[in-house]
């Protein structure tokens, strides 16, 4: 199996003038990513538009970029959603089409139980060998999944961990504390990834690291190094970047930061449209004061 790292790029999807997905540039993004920092990619996640994607567009992404990737990096597939059923006839195509993991989110919209969100999970992780890593985003999806779920579902092999984007430490110290050994958490927020690893964490599902992947990557390093002082500053250092890119909803700001520096990835799909002037401005101004870690435009 691949080993799934501790800083995994939740990927954008590039489009092309047509509003539809530009392989190619696809493919340039995925080697960017892993030459600037990345141990893997989440390919057709959030930050990937999953909601616009169909099906066979999903499929193709993970098949090509797992093609481009090889063995320098995971690749792990966003295939779940509100459906069980749906989530599983994804995740058993992703893991026939390569893919070496996938990203299970809270369903969204129907607002299940604990012992739904539970059952839905345990469903899913049945139907499949690949690892499975939990994704809990209360505020994209309504509904948090507690940390005695979790637990419960750290029993299950082949669920090895969350993304854990509640935003609230005292829950993933839970998790951190009272899951099976060797269950992970990443954090599912950028600016929350160093008080994570202080807890316990393992590492974080990122989008900064699109635009400073070689500096959070840096941070991890020398958080797990014992330098911590340097991984605050670090920390600290990239703070203005992260709220550039969440000035409104994710990927908006982060797409138009991937055009600016010269890797096209086309505007999102609607109801997601490009950011206003003003926004626009303020994320200009924040990358011209950032180091771009990307190695080459495309």
């Amino acid at each position: 199996m691949t080993e799934i790292g501790r800083l995994l790029t939740a990927m954008v999807t590039p489009f092309d003038a047509a509003g539809q997905v530009d392989m190619g540039q696809a493919r340039a993004l995925a080697s960017a990513l892993l030459d600037s920092g990345s141990e893997g990619l989440i390919v057709a996640g959030t930050t990937g538009e999953s909601p616009t994607l169909s099906f066979r567009e999903k499929c193709e992404l993970f098949a090509e970029i797992k093609r481009t990737v090889g063995d320098r990096g995971a690749v792990i597939a966003g295939t779940g959603n509100y459906s069980t059923q749906e989530s599983i006839e994804l995740t058993r195509e992703a893991e026939s089409l390569g893919a070496d993991g996938a990203l299970l989110v809270v369903p969204y919209y129907n607002k299940p139980t604990q012992e739904g969100m539970f059952r839905h999970f345990e469903a899913i992780a049945e139907s499949t060998s690949l690892p499975c890593i939990l994704y809990n985003v209360p505020g994209r999806t309504s509904s948090n999944m507690t940390s005695d779920t979790v637990v419960r579902l750290s029993q299950i092999p082949n669920i090895v961990g969350i993304k854990e984007a509640s935003g609230d430490l005292e829950q993933s110290a839970r998790i951190i504390e009272q899951t099976r050994e060797g269950f992970r958490v990443w954090s599912g927020n950028d600016q929350d990834t160093l008080p994570l690893l202080a807890i316990g964490g393992y590492g974080v599902i990122s989008v900064a690291s699109h635009i400073a992947g070689a500096q959070i990557k840096a941070m991890i390093d020398a958080f797990f190094d014992g330098r911590t002082a340097e991984a605050a500053r670090i920390h600290r250092r990239l703070t203005p970047l992260v709220k550039a890119l969440f000035l409104v909803s994710n990927p908006i700001p982060v797409k138009f930061a991937l055009n600016e520096v010269g890797l096209r990835v086309g505007l999102p799909r609607l109801p997601l449209t490009e950011p206003d002037e003003a926004t626009a401005a303020a994320i200009r101004a924040e990358l011209a004061r950032q180091h771009v870690d990307l190695p080459a435009t495309v």
